[in-house]
């Protein structure tokens, strides 16, 4: 097999790759929706109406009191994991109904209801809104994420640019490392290529 044709071979089999490549740079420079797709939603907040007393034990590294429409938090951290506490007891705050998260998620997206709309079902963990968006709740961080049809669409062109299509991080390296290898291959016999028409030239 002549080498200009091995370089016609390598190059129709990096072309799908290729046009994925570029096609998802484009997608990365440009950012369209970002913003709503990595918005970061926070549980809303209220001012403190007194002060929480408590006596920090030895392994507590940072503590924070909030208050939310569920009340008052005593929000921990022993720098390995986040611990939430009811201030009144100092005992760990048990997980919230599904009322009480349908509640507090609700109270949070009142900050944009156009992107999260309303609250159709509730589950252990979150919620999911009629327009497509799933919140979920860390109850010991008393944090909130959220996941909408874009972020999933986001996340896939970043798996289809990084070539990460076999569903697992070994396969997907190979799948890399095989990529890079073939494209270096493809660049060093086009430049022999074009050394060996300049030399007949």
């Amino acid at each position: 097999m002549s080498t200009k044709t091995l370089h016609r071979i390598l190059g129709i089999t990096l072309t799908l790759p290729l046009l994925g490549w570029a096609l998802t740079g484009i997608v990365f420079l440009t950012k369209p929706g970002y913003e709503g797709a990595y918005e970061r939603l926070v549980v809303k907040t209220y001012p403190l109406e007194h002060t929480i007393s408590f006596t920090p034990e030895g392994n507590w590294h940072q503590a924070q009191s909030q208050r939310t429409v569920l009340g008052y938090h005593l929000l921990l951290s022993n720098g390995t994991e986040q611990i939430h506490l009811h201030p009144d007891t100092l005992e760990h705050y048990l997980k919230p109904s599904k009322n009480d998260i349908r509640t507090l998620i609700e109270d949070a997206i009142t900050a944009n209801p156009d992107r999260y709309g309303k609250v159709i079902d509730v589950t252990p963990t979150g919620v999911l809104t009629d327009t497509g968006v799933e919140i979920t709740l860390d109850w010991p961080s008393l944090s909130l994420q959220q996941r909408g049809l874009d972020t999933e669409i986001i996340g896939t062109l970043y798996k289809i640019h990084y070539l990460q299509w076999l569903g697992a991080p070994l396969p997907n390296k190979i799948l890399g490392g095989l990529g890079i290898i073939l494209l270096l291959t493809l660049v060093v016999f086009g430049l022999a290529n074009l050394r060996n028409k300049a030399v007949k030239d």
